[in-house]
């Protein structure tokens, strides 16, 4: 039984939008003490994101592109792995640092973990991961959403002491299906309108443009208006590092050029799940893990 927790950000369960200056801070832990430079932990506080190249050595770029499509293949129609409408084509597999050892070790690594640690302020675990696909011609895109606002009210995060790191599978080109981040959005929590229905988290990852859980249309003109947005570009390997509230999404990929990325949340032990805060029941644990357990 998960134990009783003031909502801080009440969100759905609304006939509109609001929006409000987030009360909890985006760095959690001290400037120092982690691989990030003060400098790059001062632009992560600042605007939401960090980005930074050669993340990864080719070699693991390799293998992390042949582990997406193993899992694919093996998987089948494992609840786990998600597919695009129409085509079948994978959209996201799930779970991957369950399901694969080299996800594990990559995810573990100081340069990687570490930087989760460092700028959430203590021992973290992996809340969701996944491989994201987004095949030349076919790939869908992702709506614009917070992060947050999901894990809060599906999963019962309390607060958005948690991150995400992106990992560049193949070239992030600015035509190809890239993220996309309004900077400094971070700092604004967005409640949405709605309920969310039953059941509704399998819809969610394939409808491109959801009935609850995203901002409508003029609250999002509103801030790209005030924010701005920014497009990353970078070779397979490098990696964005980016809060749960920064508002973002991307286009569809209708070049000939794929996009993969391996996609790791990182949330505190500080900050671990309770009730969903908007939702009947949690979503499943490949989305929201209830194994609190911190990475060694």
């Amino acid at each position: 039984m998960f134990a009783a927790v003031k909502d801080q950000y009440p969100t759905r369960s609304r006939t509109t939008c609001e929006s409000f200056e987030r009360p909890d801070p985006v760095v959690w832990g001290a400037a120092t003490g982690g691989p990030l430079a003060a400098e790059a932990v001062a632009e992560y506080d600042r605007r939401g994101f960090h980005t930074a190249e050669a993340l990864l050595p080719a070699n693991d770029v390799g293998n992390l592109l042949e582990e997406t499509s193993r899992l694919g293949l093996e998987l089948g129609d494992d609840e786990r792995v998600i597919r695009e409408q129409g085509s079948g084509d994978v959209r996201s597999v799930f779970d991957v640092h369950l399901l694969s050892d080299l996800v594990t070790s990559i995810i573990r690594r100081p340069e990687i973990a570490g930087i989760a640690r460092q700028l959430l302020g203590s021992e973290v675990y992996v809340h969701q991961s996944r491989l994201n696909v987004k095949p030349g011609f076919r790939g869908g895109p992702f709506y614009w959403h917070s992060d947050f606002e999901t894990w809060h009210a599906e999963d019962g995060m309390p607060r958005p002491r948690a991150l995400s790191i992106s990992l560049a599978l193949t070239e992030n080109y600015g035509y190809n299906g890239g993220l996309m981040i309004m900077p400094g959005s971070h700092r604004t929590f967005v409640s949405c309108a709605g309920d969310t229905p039953e059941n509704y988290f399998r819809e969610s990852l394939v409808t491109h443009v959801p009935p609850t859980g995203s901002p409508d249309e003029d609250h999002l003109t509103r801030m790209a208006a005030e924010f701005g947005i920014s497009t990353f570009t970078g070779s397979a390997g490098s990696a964005t590092v980016f809060d749960s509230n920064c508002m973002h999404g991307s286009n569809g990929n209708i070049t000939p050029f794929p996009r993969s990325n391996l996609f790791v949340v990182f949330n505190s032990v500080e900050n671990t799940l309770v009730e969903p805060f908007a939702a009947q029941s949690p979503r499943p644990s490949y989305l929201g893990s209830r194994d609190f357990t911190p990475l060694p």
